[in-house]
């Protein structure tokens, strides 16, 4: 399993208009080939902050298989007018969990 990471800001006064752009959102993600779970989560001392945390069994889930996808487009047409700066991402595996 791979876990996307995404380090999203947003524009002052639009959180709330966000969070329901990306729970509109999540069906798009949902049938993607290789998905497996979906978590947003905002940062407590900066809330303009998010960090979007997506499951894929394997890197070109998400970078060839959604990117590549319409409905990685309509993602964008959701969320993207809400970014203050383009999200930065990476792609990591468990090398440790107790």
């Amino acid at each position: 399993m791979i876990r996307e990471l995404a380090q999203v800001d947003v524009k002052p006064g639009t959180e709330e208009a966000f969070e329901a752009a990306v729970a509109k959102a999540v069906p798009l993600f949902a049938r993607q080939r290789g998905y497996r779970s979906l978590q947003l989560l905002r940062v407590v001392e900066r809330p303009q902050r998010y960090r979007l945390l997506v499951d894929w069994d394997s890197v070109e889930d998400h970078t060839v298989h959604f990117r590549g996808s319409p409905d990685f487009q309509e993602w964008r047409k959701l969320a993207g007018g809400f970014f203050a700066t383009p999200p930065v991402v990476d792609h990591m595996h468990c090398v440790l969990s107790v």
